[in-house]
């Protein structure tokens, strides 16, 4: 436990950075259903290539701009309460 007794503290600023990570899952996951989808597109109307690859690009940019947002949060919740974080708690290999 630290001297101080901000382990619930500390618990919470880790669990809200790996929270804030998670929304890249999202992102992963709406961004394969979206390629999926155009592929099908492409593949009943090969005409179409051209407005479906632009709307797939646009689609992906947003999905992966939440993406950096929830590692942007993560990074600056862990950076703004650094000072938290109790780091006297190192780990000792044995000889």
């Amino acid at each position: 436990m630290p001297p101080d007794g901000r382990t619930e503290e500390n618990m919470g600023i880790a669990l809200g950075a790996g929270i804030a990570v998670l929304v890249g899952l999202g992102a992963g996951i709406g961004i394969g259903n979206a390629t999926g989808k155009s592929v099908e597109g492409v593949a009943r109307n090969p005409e179409s290539t051209g407005k479906i690859t632009t709307t797939l690009v646009i689609g992906s940019a947003f999905a992966e701009a939440t993406a950096i947002y929830g590692l942007l949060v993560s990074i600056l919740l862990i950076i703004e309460f650094a000072d938290m974080i109790d780091t006297s708690c190192s780990l000792e290999l044995p000889p």
